[in-house]
C-alpha cells in the first residue's frame, strides 16, 4: 500500500506534490508546535537558560554558582531553545572551557564537550532551531571558537547570516530546518568574525534591557545594551535589533552576589506577584510592539517559565516535550547535602574574590 501511494505521489504534477509537502510539513512540529514553523525566527519567543552549563546538582557540589537545577540536554528536551554560557580560558589546561567567571569557582568542562552535548541533541531532533549565545570572558578569537565548533562537529548546521548587522526579514523555522541550518550563534563579544561568519557578534543584532536586578521591582523593558542604544529603545527596534529579556534577580550576599532563589516561584511565574515573568513579558510586548525574541531565566523549571513563553507564542497545545519538576530545590530536596553548605565546600575564598568584580561581566 505505502509503495502504491508513493508511485501515485510521483506522477502527480509538480504543483501538486509541492501541496502536499507543504500539507505534510504542517502537521509537524517546529520548536514544539506546528504552529511555529511558519513563522520567522525573530517573530518567536525562544526561552533561554541563563548559564545553562553552570548547574547546582549533586555534580556541582551544590554550588551556589549554578544557575539551572538541570543540565542542557534536559533543558533541550523541557523547551528551552537559547543557551547561554560563559567562555574563559583554563590557565590549567589551556582550553576554552565554559566556567562561571572563573575556572577556579565552577567549571563545566571544555567549551568543545558542551558543544558535542548540544550537538547530540540536536542531532536527535531534526525539526528543532537551537540558538547559543557565548559570552566571551576569554576574549577568543573567531578563529579559536570555530575550532571548538568544528571539533565538536556541530559547525556544519550552523546559521550564516546575510548581512552582519541587524536584520528585519530572518528565515522562518520551516526555512531554518530545510537548509539545514538550525543552529544560531551569537558572541558577546566578537568584533571581527572573519573566517567563521557563523559566529555572529551579539549586539550587531540584538540589544537586551538590564541584567543586575536584586529586586522584585527592578525589572525594565529599556534598552540597556550596548551602550549605543542604551535608554533609546525605540531606537533600537527601529534599526532591527531582536530584543532579549533578562528575567532573573540576583541576592546580595555580605560580599558577593549570587542567582537569587527567594523570589523565583514568583520570578518565573507565568502570573501573579511582582516581578512575575508573564506580566513583565506583557509589559516589554506592549512597550516593544512586538514579542521579545528571547526571555533569559535562571532555574528555567520553576514558574514553570515556559508557561509565559507559550503564551507569548500563542501555543495552546505544544508537543514532544520532556517533562521535569517546577519545584524550588531545597535542601531537604537534594538528599540533605544542603544547597548553603555543599555550596561552599570548594573554594570559598575564590569564590568571593571572583564574584565581586565579575558579575557586571556576564548576562
Amino acid at each position: 500500500m505505502l509503495a502504491r501511494s508513493l508511485q501515485m505521489l510521483l506522477l502527480l504534477p509538480a504543483a501538486l506534490r509541492l501541496a502536499f509537502a507543504q500539507t505534510s510539513n504542517s502537521s509537524t512540529a517546529c520548536n514544539n508546535s506546528p504552529d511555529l514553523c511558519q513563522r520567522a525566527y525573530n517573530n518567536i519567543t525562544h526561552l533561554g537558560a541563563h548559564d545553562s552549563p553552570f548547574v547546582r546538582d549533586a555534580s556541582t557540589g551544590y554550588s551556589l554558582s549554578g544557575n539551572q537545577y538541570y543540565n542542557t540536554t534536559v533543558q533541550l528536551a523541557a523547551g528551552v531553545r537559547l543557551l547561554s554560557a560563559q567562555v574563559q580560558m583554563n590557565s590549567t589546561s589551556g582550553q576554552l572551557s565554559v566556567c562561571h567567571t572563573s575556572c577556579s569557582l565552577l567549571n563545566a568542562g571544555t567549551l568543545r564537550s558542551w558543544l558535542q552535548e548540544v550537538n547530540t541533541w540536536v542531532e536527535a531532533n531534526p525539526n528543532e532551531v537551537v540558538t547559543i549565545l557565548l559570552v566571551n570572558g576569554a576574549s577568543a578569537s573567531a578563529t579559536a571558537l570555530a575550532a571548538e565548533y568544528e571539533a565538536a562537529g556541530i559547525s556544519n548546521i550552523a546559521y550564516t547570516p546575510t548581512r552582519s548587522s541587524a536584520i528585519e526579514q530572518w528565515p522562518t523555522l520551516q526555512q531554518l530546518i530545510n537548509n539545514g541550518t538550525r543552529l544560531l550563534n551569537f558572541v558577546a563579544t566578537l568584533t571581527d568574525n572573519t573566517g567563521a561568519p557563523y559566529l555572529m557578534n551579539e549586539f550587531d543584532y540584538i540589544f537586551e534591557n538590564s541584567y543586575q536586578n536584586t529586586a522584585p521591582t527592578d525589572f525594565s523593558c529599556t534598552a540597556n545594551r550596548p551602550d549605543n542604544v542604551a535608554n533609546n529603545t525605540s531606537g533600537a527596534l527601529g534599526a532591527g535589533m531582536m530584543p532579549l529579556m533578562n528575567h532573573f534577580l540576583y541576592a546580595n550576599e555580605t560580599l558577593f552576589e549570587m542567582p537569587n532563589t527567594t523570589y523565583l516561584a514568583t520570578t518565573n511565574a507565568p502570573s501573579g506577584g511582582v516581578g512575575n515573568l508573564g506580566d513583565a513579558a506583557a509589559q516589554c510586548t506592549s512597550e516593544y510592539g512586538r514579542v521579545p525574541t528571547f526571555v533569559l531565566v535562571d532555574f528555567f523549571n520553576v514558574g514553570p517559565a515556559i508557561s509565559a513563553v507559550d503564551r507569548l507564542n500563542g501555543v495552546t497545545a505544544p508537543v514532544g516535550r520532556t517533562g521535569v519538576s517546577t519545584a524550588v530545590a531545597s535542601a531537604s530536596s537534594t538528599s540533605g547535602a544542603g544547597i548553603m553548605s555543599a555550596g561552599w565546600g570548594k573554594g570559598v575564598v575564590v569564590m568571593l574574590c571572583l564574584t565581586i568584580w565579575a558579575i557586571g561581566g556576564e548576562i
